[in-house]
């Protein structure tokens, strides 16, 4: 189960309760500020039911956990205007998240339990990328930015520019279908489809079965097309170079302030689809003052991957990329070399001590 969004949560049990059955229902105890009326209230997966609630009081709320959160009851016929907070925020809490009937502090311990895991997955992932050189970009977006049609045209680019000598591959990830792959594959480079079920993101041992099917080769260029979605995939570390996001501009301009943390954790924001600005109410220079705000040290490229407009900058950030990854790779076997001479120093040192 993914801990941010419960992805796959219908066969998730905790305690023998299945988490999407509505009908198990169950009382929380309340305790009250002094002459405070309030009658007990049902929680069930699917949201909160109270019966003939006090107007205009707070009361603490204990959790079957023991945990404890206060919150006020507005007083009844109060409109939003004049409470002036009629949203409902459910991040602010230290999972950053909300899950019903798990606490907080659960919510913590399965979350880090989690990604404690993928992390372990995601360095084996990147000591191969280190050591055969492999630059692997993690491309995450919503649905329909574009980013297999910006695949497809940045591999014939490449492939025309270098006359089809660097080597790519693709690991493409969607809940079903291999479509996007059989388009990947149109292009003569090699690909992988991931279908993730009711998974709503890639993560580390899912790619670590694909490298070992998949077996790009040493020096190459990986493109991970994760599943389109700009949540859960800003927590799962694949063992990428790079997170890479793209955003269209037939989407809203403040993603990144409604996406914080995937804009957050790219390297580099890719706006596509740019040929469409004078169709589309879409506000450039806002949309990347907003992704500045959040990511200050986020490099933005515009491009169209219809009309090629802006490739030259994308693709020289690749093979900038590609290079210092090869340069990588050297400078890990340049140490490996030292380091096994010196340990043969160190046993002819000791073999020549043990014989005097």
């Amino acid at each position: 189960m993914c801990s941010t969004c419960g992805c796959a949560a219908g066969e998730t049990r905790i305690e023998g309760k299945n988490l999407d059955d509505d009908t198990n229902l169950h009382e929380h105890p309340h305790e009250h500020e002094a002459g405070a009326q309030h009658e007990a209230h049902t929680r069930s997966a699917s949201g909160i039911s109270y019966s003939a609630v006090a107007a205009g009081h707070k009361h603490a709320h204990r959790h079957a956990d023991g945990t404890v959160h206060v919150h006020a009851h507005e007083p009844a016929g109060t409109d939003a205007d004049e409470r002036g907070q009629s949203d409902l925020h459910y991040g602010h809490g230290p999972a950053g998240a909300h899950a019903p009937g798990i606490s907080q502090s659960r919510m913590v311990q399965i979350e880090r339990n989690i990604l404690a895991k993928n992390d372990d997955y995601a360095a084996k992932n990147r000591v191969r990328f280190n050591e055969q050189g492999i630059f692997a970009l993690n491309l995450v977006s919503s649905p329909g930015s574009g980013k297999t049609t910006l695949l497809c045209r940045t591999i014939e680019a490449l492939n025309e520019k270098h006359h089809n000598k660097l080597p790519m591959a693709v690991i493409e990830g969607d809940q079903q279908t291999s479509n996007d792959a059989e388009r990947i594959r149109l292009t003569g480079v090699p690909a992988l489809q991931i279908n993730t079920g009711k998974g709503c993101h890639l993560d580390a041992h899912m790619v670590g079965h694909a490298l070992h099917k998949l077996a790009p080769v040493d020096n190459s260029l990986l493109l991970i097309e994760n599943v389109g979605n700009l949540v859960c995939p800003a927590a799962f570390d694949l063992g990428e170079a790079h997170k890479v996001a793209i955003l269209s501009v037939t989407e809203g301009e403040d993603k990144p302030l409604k996406y914080p943390d995937m804009f957050r954790a790219a390297a580099l924001l890719l706006i596509n689809k740019i040929d469409l600005l004078p169709y589309v109410s879409f506000k450039l220079e806002q949309a990347m003052e907003y992704a500045m705000r959040v990511n200050p040290t986020l490099r933005i490229l515009c491009l169209s991957a219809t009309t090629g407009e802006g490739f030259d900058a994308w693709l020289a950030w690749l093979e900038a990329g590609c290079a210092a990854q090869q340069g990588q790779k050297q400078a890990t076997v340049a140490t490996l070399k030292q380091r096994i001479a010196e340990l043969e120093a160190q046993l002819l040192a000791a073999s020549g001590k043990t014989h005097a």
